[in-house]
This record gives C-alpha cells, sequence and structure tokens, in this order.
C-alpha cells in the first residue's frame, strides 16, 4: 500500500504548489473523478414475476502526469468496489479491485523511448465464490497481490494510442489462499521473470461517446506458450456534466486464478464529480 499513498502524498503536494503559485506554466497535470454507478429494480404486487434487486459500485480514476524536455512521468489508478443484492439475499460483491500504474520515460529522440514501469494489483475486500454452498472466501486485500516491474521500450508518437514491451519481474503474494494462486504453497510469494506488453487506446465517437481500451500480456520465461491476458474496455456515453451511462467489459485469463477465460460486463447508470 506504499505505492497508493506516495500516489496521494503526490497528488497533494502538487495541488498546493499550484495554488501557491498559479502564474507558473507547471510541467505536472492532474484528472480524478469519483463516482458511482447503479442499476435497481423495485417490484410491487408484479404479476409477471421477478424480485427486487439493486447493484452499485463505487469508483474513482485519477491520474498524475509530468512531461518536461527528456522526461515523462506517468501515474494512473482506478479503484472499484461494488455489491449487488436480489430480493432477500444477502449482498454479494460484484466488483472489487485496485490498480496502480507508474511508468517513466526518457526522450532519447527515437522513434521509442526507453521506460520503467511498476504496476500493483489486487482486491480491495472480501471476495467470493458464490457458486460454492457454503460460499468460498477466494480473495481479500493483497491475497492475492500482484506487483509488476518492467524494463524496455515504448512507443506514444499516436495522439490516441501508446504502447511499450519490455522484459518484466512478477511478484504474486498470496497467504490464505495460496493453494489457489502460487505454484509452492510453502511459501507466500512467487517470482516470475518474462515478458510483458500493455497498449492503450481511446477514440471518441461522436461528442459524447468515448472508447477506453486497455490490453496487457505478460508470459513467463519458463512457459512463454501460456500468456496472461487482461482485456479492459470502457463506452462512456456522457448525458450531463453529472450523468454518464457506462458499458464495461473485461477479459481476463490467468492460468494460476482459473483455467478458462474470466469476462465480466457491466452496463449501468453512473453519477461522477471531478475532483480536479
Amino acid at each position: 500500500m506504499r505505492a497508493l499513498i506516495t500516489f496521494f502524498l503526490l497528488v497533494l503536494v502538487i495541488n498546493i504548489s499550484a495554488q501557491n503559485d498559479s502564474t507558473v506554466i507547471s510541467p505536472w497535470s492532474k484528472s480524478g473523478i469519483i463516482g458511482v454507478n447503479v442499476n435497481q429494480i423495485a417490484l410491487s404486487n408484479w404479476s409477471q414475476g421477478g424480485d427486487n434487486s439493486i447493484a452499485w459500485t463505487l469508483f474513482t480514476n485519477m491520474s498524475l502526469n509530468y512531461s518536461a524536455t527528456e522526461w515523462d512521468f506517468k501515474n494512473s489508478l482506478k479503484v472499484a468496489f461494488g455489491r449487488t443484492k436480489l430480493g432477500s439475499d444477502d449482498y454479494r460483491t460484484n466488483d472489487n479491485e485496485l490498480y496502480l500504474e507508474s511508468v517513466i520515460s526518457y526522450k532519447i529522440g527515437w522513434a521509442v523511448d526507453p521506460y520503467f514501469s511498476n504496476t500493483v494489483r489486487t482486491a480491495i475486500g472480501k471476495g467470493y465464490d458464490y457458486k460454492k454452498v457454503p460460499y468460498l472466501e477466494i480473495a481479500s486485500l493483497f491475497d492475492p497481490g500482484y506487483i509488476t516491474q518492467s524494463l524496455g521500450f515504448s512507443y506514444s508518437k499516436l495522439k490516441n494510442l501508446s504502447t511499450r514491451l519490455g522484459f518484466a519481474f512478477q511478484e504474486t503474494f498470496s497467504d490464505k489462499y495460496r493453494a489457489r494462486y502460487l505454484n509452492d504453497t510453502t511459501k507466500s510469494m512467487q517470482f516470475d521473470t518474462g515478458i510483458e506488453s500493455v497498449t492503450e487506446a481511446n477514440y471518441s465517437f461522436e461528442e459524447n461517446l468515448l472508447l477506453t481500451t486497455k490490453l496487457r500480456l505478460f508470459s513467463r520465461f519458463n512457459s512463454l506458450d501460456v500468456w496472461d491476458v487482461r482485456w479492459d474496455n470502457t463506452i462512456t456515453a456522457k448525458i450531463s456534466k453529472y450523468v454518464n451511462v457506462n458499458l464495461n467489459v473485461l477479459v481476463v485469463y490467468e492460468k494460476n486464478q482459473s483455467l478458462k477465460t474470466q469476462l465480466k460486463e457491466a452496463l449501468q447508470l453512473g453519477f461522477t464529480y471531478n475532483l480536479f
């Protein structure tokens, strides 16, 4: 969690500096939104069947970037936690993620720039397999947790597209669920070396429609025929200053988590507020 605390401290320091001297053009830029997505159905004396339901997701997306003549330093944070309730059943977790990424690159005047990145991924609350009876707890804060460092070259000459490829080191942490996420259950940390590729793009369809997509691939040197895949896609339709509709499709394949491809799709009405 040190990386997360450092991120918020950087935002605070830069915000204070900007207020103290608004005449100086800062190489730092920041953005941040917080919001809630909601789905809800209420039935009363409904003859066609069904039940009451409600689903909500709290989320925040923040970025803190530095751009100068020779250096770029980009930081992004995505946090989401949601729950759903059907009828008289207990609430169930439907979203549970923290994703923090920092990338520093040096502009050498080539088509590509050398970079170093650090990524932190974890659940932020307890997660369960609701198909099991009783429910099976399978995740909690930093159990599992993933930290990945990558060193290589990046390409970001296009306005709406950036991609990078490099050698990577990944640490996987788990305590209670070692048998599920680690190859050796006698240890609480697994270290892997391999190759990581990350590609990001955003495209505006109309004045109020935006597609953002991010594809991450990681393969270990001792099993190059197996790739971890994370493909996060979101289409946002902005209705007003504070209201939008979001369609998110997240595709994940990680052999240590499941032999089958994981898919999450959510279509929700969202209320957002710009923090800065």
